[in-house]
């Protein structure tokens, strides 16, 4: 007896519904075609064991399992309860009526209890587009497949449930989340807040630049001086995702396997903070069996690398195109995926190899020392870090100050209204904030009065600052005009952006 029952494949970060076709026949044998890899393979052992461990047995007779499209290689383990499903259809151990109006997914225990599967959200939304009546899955990851309505989804703990529900009519526990009202309850939720910051007022003025135009930045400064405290703080500063951006990110976490079982959505903007040691298919994703990486995960949020020249100069390099692009394309001869990285980057250094120079009398490092740990960032990627701000030592008084800073709501609400100003400015383009501005509205939004010409004129020629300085400076005096509400870009918004240029200077720290 033939017998079809559906799952589905992870394609980058959407789903692409597969047809499992069991067909029991005379014989003997067990064949599994489709372009298996070894987990769905190895599938045959838990399978077995989990359906006797359930009151069940494989047939002695022949087998053939056929995973369509054939062309399309399937992966993982979260095949298991389909394929068992589909044999005991087939061999009319269970009524196979009502198997086609679900999509079904789950790995098989030994005992026949379900552990939880990656990629849960694409798949469940793909169901309802496909017209599913509904999705039965593992119930650690029914939380998460409930954020898609339209769709029935039931969270079952082992294989038997979901026997008795074909064959006896016994109904499966059934999940229902309220997505909007999910999403709001948790949107504002931080665990952080800039209001623990001590002292250090000109790099919390330079993280409300970059979080009001979306511009990227790298902190400078000695160790212990607040660069950690700073990057962990600003997504609290940044405008809260919609809920368009917290599918989109929920989508990502949810392939790679990052989703916690009582996590349904992913409602704060993302901080991914990746070791140095960390390699370029880590970084950027892709692998054997392509995989989002870090850049990814950090989608709508923010990417920080901490100490940015001790990570190896391949892993920064191969950065530059998503930047660019904020996308990333991962080509392999018979496929080619895209994963969304639209991210800020935010990254701290120290200014010297020991990390105390300037302070530190005893400064160990020559100059040839200081110029090669310069020379590990390239000009490159410092052309798509529009702040470099220097990060000060703390002073023992403001460590002892009990007075709290300015707390991360009242400097998101300013960033906001700046945000609102860029909404309304780019609203007919594809430019979303003042940081993705091209040569063309660069020329149209940021003109400049005679006095302002003068002074970056002036600026560049003194602090010897390089051609690509120039675009970055104006961007960035747009987002501190915004800040102002001001509609033209003046003289004093110029000198604050020339002052976030450290690194274009031949002396940067003069």
């Amino acid at each position: 007896m033939l017998v079809k029952i559906y799952g589905a494949a992870i394609h980058g970060v959407s789903a692409q519904i597969i047809t499992i076709e069991v067909n029991v026949d005379q014989g003997v044998g067990y064949h599994l075609v489709g372009l298996p890899d070894n987990a769905i393979k190895e599938s045959s052992y838990r399978i077995s064991a989990a359906l006797k461990n359930s009151g069940f047995k494989i047939p002695g007779k022949k087998i053939t399992i056929n995973m369509a499209p054939a062309d399309l290689r399937k992966e993982g383990s979260a095949y298991d309860m389909s394929i068992a499903l589909g044999i005991l259809a087939a061999s009319d151990l269970i009524k196979a009526e009502d198997l086609g109006q679900y999509l079904i997914m789950g790995e098989l225990s030994l005992d026949g209890g379900l552990q939880p599967i990656k990629g849960v959200l694409p798949i469940a939304i793909k169901a309802r587009e496909d017209g599913f009546k509904g999705i039965i899955l593992p119930k650690q990851n029914a939380r998460e497949a409930a954020i898609v309505n339209q769709l029935d989804v039931y969270g079952v703990e082992n294989i038997k449930e979901v026997i008795d529900f074909f064959n006896d009519d016994q109904p499966l526990q059934k999940f229902e989340i309220d997505t909007r009202k999910e999403f709001q309850d948790k949107v504002n939720h931080f665990p952080f807040d800039f209001d623990e910051v001590k002292g250090q007022e000109a790099a919390k003025r330079a993280m409300e630049v970059a979080a009001a135009g979306g511009h990227n930045i790298i902190l400078i400064g000695s160790p212990g001086s607040g660069k950690t405290m700073l990057a962990k703080r600003l997504p609290s500063i940044l405008p809260a995702l919609s809920l368009k951006e917290s599918l989109e990110t929920t989508k990502i976490h949810s392939v790679a396997g990052k989703m916690g079982t009582e996590t349904s959505l992913i409602t704060i903007r993302p901080f991914r903070s990746p070791h140095h040691t960390i390699s370029d298919v880590a970084l950027v994703g892709g692998g054997s069996y392509p995989q989002p990486g870090e850049i990814s995960l950090a989608h709508n949020g923010v990417l920080f690398l901490d100490e940015m020249p001790e990570f190896k100069r391949t892993v920064l390099e191969v950065m530059r195109q998503p930047l660019e692009d904020r996308v990333v394309t991962i080509s392999r001869a018979k496929f080619t995926i895209e994963y969304p990285a639209s991210f800020m980057l935010v990254a701290s250094m120290n200014p010297s190899p020991s990390g105390y120079f300037p302070d530190d009398p005893n400064n160990t490092s020559s100059t040839m020392e200081m110029q090669r740990y310069m020379n590990k960032l390239s000009g490159p990627l410092l052309d798509r870090i529009d702040i470099h701000i220097e990060v000060s030592k703390v002073e023992y008084e403001q460590l002892a100050d009990k007075k709290k800073g300015e707390s991360s709501a009242k400097i998101r609400k300013r960033v906001n209204d700046a945000r609102d100003i860029q909404n309304e400015r780019y609203k007919d383009s594809e430019v979303n904030y003042n940081a993705q501005m091209g040569p063309k509205e660069i020329e149209k939004y940021c003109e400049l009065d005679e006095y302002s010409q003068l002074l970056i004129k002036a600026a560049m020629m003194k602090l010897n600052l390089s051609a690509r300085a120039y675009d970055r400076i104006l961007k960035v005096a747009r987002t501190i005009a915004d800040l102002e509400n001001s509609e033209n870009i003046q003289g004093d918004h110029i000198s604050e952006a020339i002052q976030y240029r450290s690194l274009d200077r031949d002396f940067w720290n003069a």
